[in-house]
């Protein structure tokens, strides 16, 4: 593994894992009120596309990020949608 795919790792990591905050928040709170839905589905479309063109690139880093990133944000969104 390169530097460079290595560098990837640590900036996928650091801002996918940024996201757990927000979902243990929301979760123990029950409430996301203050997180916009629009901004939410939006974030997951872009998060969507950017997993399809990592894929389509087999670029690990781009690949893993925004597969986790994804799945984060589902749960928020799905946090969204259950405690309106």
């Amino acid at each position: 593994m390169d530097y460079i795919t290595i560098l990837g790792l640590i900036a996928a990591s650091l801002t996918t894992f940024s996201f757990i905050p927000q979902m243990i928040k929301t979760w123990q709170r029950k409430s996301a009120k203050d997180v916009s839905l629009v901004m939410l589905i939006t974030f997951n479309i872009g998060i969507f596309l950017w997993l399809i063109y990592g894929i389509s690139l087999q670029a690990l880093p781009i690949i893993l990020a925004n597969g986790v990133t994804l799945f984060f944000n589902i749960i928020i969104l799905w946090l969204k949608i259950k405690y309106r």
